[in-house]
């Protein structure tokens, strides 16, 4: 349940990633509410998967999830160039956060 809450808790990284740069230095009343309120969400998921995962663990999966999913969201919507380079680099990052995700599983399972 914790690697759930914390995979969900890394794509609501990328909402409120995604509200603060539209919330115009909190000048836009709509997604400055989205930036609170999954930076809340946000950090309440990573806050609740730390209490079975390791916080080194969690913090880059957490993180890593928060920048690929912004990083594809901003290629996707135009915001951001897309390049080969950039997705080659976003599969590396997914494929370390799932390693970390194994590697974890390992560890849980030898303990």
């Amino acid at each position: 349940m914790a690697w759930i809450i914390l995979v969900l808790s890394g794509t609501m990284e990328a909402v409120w990633a995604t509200a603060l740069s539209k919330s115009d230095g909190f000048s836009q009343p709509v997604p400055t509410i989205v930036f609170l309120v999954g930076m809340a969400a946000s950090m309440a998921g990573l806050a609740f998967a730390t209490k079975t995962l390791p916080i080194g663990t969690a913090y880059a999966v957490w993180v890593g999830i928060g920048a690929a999913c912004t990083v594809i969201y901003a290629m996707a919507t135009g915001a951001e160039a897309a390049s080969v380079a950039k997705i080659a680099l976003l599969v590396v990052l997914i494929g370390c956060v799932i390693g970390l995700k194994l590697v974890s599983d390992a560890e849980g399972a030898s303990a």
